[in-house]
This record gives structure tokens, sequence and C-alpha cells, in this order.
């Protein structure tokens, strides 16, 4: 067994300018490492059919009809209460994973990115968004779908590159509380595109590509690496509902755990979430006040991470210059990572507890 021990250096100190300073912490050093990954040789993709082409988000080929459609960005309970989740094993692109509240054990909530988000029938169920949730959605273009949230939220929702529906979505009776009944049904998106007139097409704030892909035919490979270890499992230190992926070698893909058992969904056969990438990142944060409310200084440089596939992980870094802009992912050269195609898992570890990482 490997327990992860990584230092953070803290980027943040006042919760009144927390990401407010875009562009304040990176370096020139960081810039100069950007400029050689952007000179470099534009990656060879595997060749597309005709009427399709590989999405951004995963590499995967999907109609060509979609290219310009926005993702959303969904924020799904992950309460025990609120499982099973629907949805997420068929229509998750990326899923992200990070603690909501300082309280409640530090209980986390998923953002789920879905491109191809009409072939939706249900997803959620639906709840509230934090500061960090619209500072990451705001790299991927996603429109964001939740149920309010803290008044903390207003100043991100009034940038003009944020568009979101809230608490406009379809009840469904499930027996629980009426806090646990909101999900994003066939027709619900549509209808909210009509009717506020928020482009369903990426608007001028997008910044293009997010990830590195590598070809399906020529798949990252970590274990020639000479910083790479062992990848069978990974226990995040989560400890509201213990999240845990372990790695499933004929499928080649890392299945999903939380609350000692697996992640099944029940809309799509009860599928386990699994995931083909990982990227694990230690981010710094702030709680904002007594009621556990807070948030993550995910915009900086140079912190530390994983990334993991294909049961290998390696050392990495990760920078975020401002609100808009992808987050970039390093190896410890300074190269900016390649990713294989398939879901990707994100994970904001909590800088305090990232010494609790357990990857083996």
């Amino acid at each position: 067994m490997l327990t992860v021990t990584c230092s953070f250096a803290a980027c943040g100190k006042d919760a009144d300018t927390v990401n407010d300073q875009v562009t304040a912490d990176v370096t020139a050093d960081d810039n100069a490492a950007a400029d050689t990954v952007t000179e470099a040789e534009e990656d060879v993709q595997d060749d597309a059919p005709e009427g399709f082409y590989h999405s951004e988000l995963t590499n995967e080929l999907i109609d060509e009809s979609l290219k310009d459609q926005r993702p959303i960005a969904a924020m799904v309970d992950n309460e025990l209460y609120a499982l099973p989740h629907y949805g997420l094993s068929e229509n998750a692109d990326v899923v992200y994973e990070m603690m909501n509240s300082t309280a409640n054990g530090r209980i986390t909530r998923f953002m789920v990115l879905v491109k191809d988000w009409e072939k939706i029938e249900q997803l959620g169920s639906i709840r509230s968004v934090r500061p960090t949730n619209l500072i990451l959605a705001a790299e991927w273009n996603a429109v964001v779908c939740h149920d309010g949230g803290p008044f903390y939220i207003d100043e991100y929702l009034a940038h003009p590159w944020t568009d979101h529906f809230s608490g406009t979505f379809s009840r469904v009776n499930n027996g629980k509380p009426r806090e646990y009944t909101e999900y994003i049904v066939s027709g619900d998106l549509d209808r909210n595109f009509s009717s506020t007139g928020v482009s369903t097409t990426y608007t001028q704030y997008y910044e293009g590509a997010h990830y590195k892909f590598a070809s399906e035919s020529e798949p990252v490979d970590l274990s020639s690496a000479s910083d790479a270890i062992e990848a069978a499992s990974v226990d995040l230190p989560f400890p509201h509902n213990g999240s845990y992926l372990e790695y499933d070698e004929s499928e080649q893909v890392y299945k999903y755990s939380e609350y000692g058992k697996a992640h099944v969904d029940p809309g799509n056969d009860n599928a386990q979430l699994a995931f083909k990438n990982l990227l694990l990142q230690s981010c710094d944060f702030e709680q904002l006040d007594e009621h556990g409310y807070m948030i993550y200084n995910c915009i900086a440089s140079n912190q530390d991470g994983y990334y993991v596939t294909n049961g290998e992980a390696i050392p990495i870094t990760w920078t975020k210059t401002t609100e808009t802009s992808p987050t970039r992912y390093y190896d410890m050269s300074g190269n900016e990572i390649k990713i294989n195609t398939g879901k990707t898992y994100v994970a904001l570890v909590p800088s305090d507890s990232w010494d609790e990482l357990e990857i083996k």
C-alpha cells in the first residue's frame, strides 16, 4: 500500500478576494511553460467517420451536429438519502467531486458535465450550487443546472460568462422529501433554453479545447514513466461518503463506490459509474462562515495532483489562471499531459487532507 503524501502552498488569504486575483499568482515561469506547450506540435487524432467528430469532453466519436453545442454542468446531491443517482453512468462525460461544506463530515457534491444533454431521460437529483462550481463550469462554457444556493454565489452569477437554470426542472415522486425530488428529465432543457434565450452553442467566452487527448490508436501508457506508481485503487479523503475507485482490468476503467457500496444507476440497468481517467487535485480552500460554506482556491498555479489511468498513476501539477480558462495539467518535467479517451473523474481534495489520499 502506498499512502500518498504531497506538499501544498496556500494560495489565498481573504475570503472577499478569493479567486478575484485571476492572474496575479501566475508567474512568468508558468507562462513560459504554457507557451512551450502552445508551440508544441499539434496532436494527431484518428480520423473521424463522416458525420462524426471527436468530443472535446471525452474524445469519443459523437454526432457532428453537437460540435458547437455547450455542455451543461448539473449539480447532483451526494447525500446518502439522495441515492441512487439517475443518469450519471450513461450521460456524464466529466464528473467533479468536491467538498460542498466543511460541516456534516465534509460532505461532497457532484458537478456533472454532459455534452449531449438532449439524450437525458432522468438526471439527478439536482441541488444547490456553490461558488467553486460556477468558477469551474466557466472553463467549459457550460450552462449550470442547479436549485438555488447561498448568497455567496451572487457575484459569480452576475458575470457575463455565467449562464444557469435554477429550480426549473421536474419533480419526480420518489417517496422522499421535496428537496430530494428534483431531476432533469426529457424536455426540461429544451424548455429552459427556449424560454430564457440562453445560447445552446458556445459563446464568446469559450476558450477552446480543454483536455489534450492521446489518440485511441496510441493511448497513454504510464507504466514507462520513471515516476509512475501502481494504482489499482484510489481511496479519497472524503470522510462523509468514503469515495473509492477500483481498477477493473478487464474493462480498463475505474469503478466508483461510496458509502461502502458500488455506485449504480437504476436508470441504466444498474450500471456502475466508471471512468477512464482520474485527475486528483490538491486544493486549498477558505471557509466563509460558521455554517460551513466554503470556496476552493481553484485559480492557482503549480499545485499538486495525480493523473491516474489503466492501473498506473503519475504525479502532476495543475494551473488555472482565470475563471474562464481551462485547468491545465503538467507532468513533473513541465509538459502538458495527454489523457485517454473516455470519461474523466476530477476530485478537488482539500489540501489539509491531501496526505490522507491513498493510491495503492
